[in-house]
């Protein structure tokens, strides 16, 4: 017979292991998001970095990454980065509502599917040397 204690122990460490699997999915996620938009891998693992990075995966202005540490305005701050990121990616609008909703799900969806990083920067600056 199994007791309590025993019981709560399993549940703890099966629980335990769970969300360091997702939190393993996560960094590889972002990792190899990062590595399709021509940045470091690693910058997904570093704090606040990892943010900044995002700021210019997503082509938004450099200072944004500082309304990231306003509070109540990072939350709209991160979504519009979030929708930039996902839009440079050739997603629409409602994977943006996915990320903000189930990231566990989208994030790995965005890294591991067939989404290519369209660099527009690099497209404006070949069309200008076409003409």
């Amino acid at each position: 017979m199994v007791s309590p204690s025993g019981s709560l122990i399993a549940f703890f460490i099966i629980f335990f292991l769970l969300y360091i699997g997702v939190i393993a999915l996560m960094i590889v996620s972002m990792w190899k998001i990062f590595v399709k938009a021509n940045q470091p891998g690693w910058a997904a693992i570093v704090p606040f970095y990892n943010y900044y990075v995002m700021v210019e995966i997503a082509k938004k202005p450099t200072w944004w990454f500082g309304m990231m540490f306003v509070p109540l305005a990072n939350f709209v701050f991160m979504i519009m980065i979030i929708n930039g990121l996902v839009k440079n990616f050739g997603k629409s609008e409602g994977f943006t509502v996915g990320i903000i909703f189930l990231p566990y799900i989208f994030f790995p969806i965005l890294a591991f599917g067939d989404a290519k990083y369209i660099d527009t920067e690099k497209m404006v600056s070949q069309d200008l040397l076409d003409n």
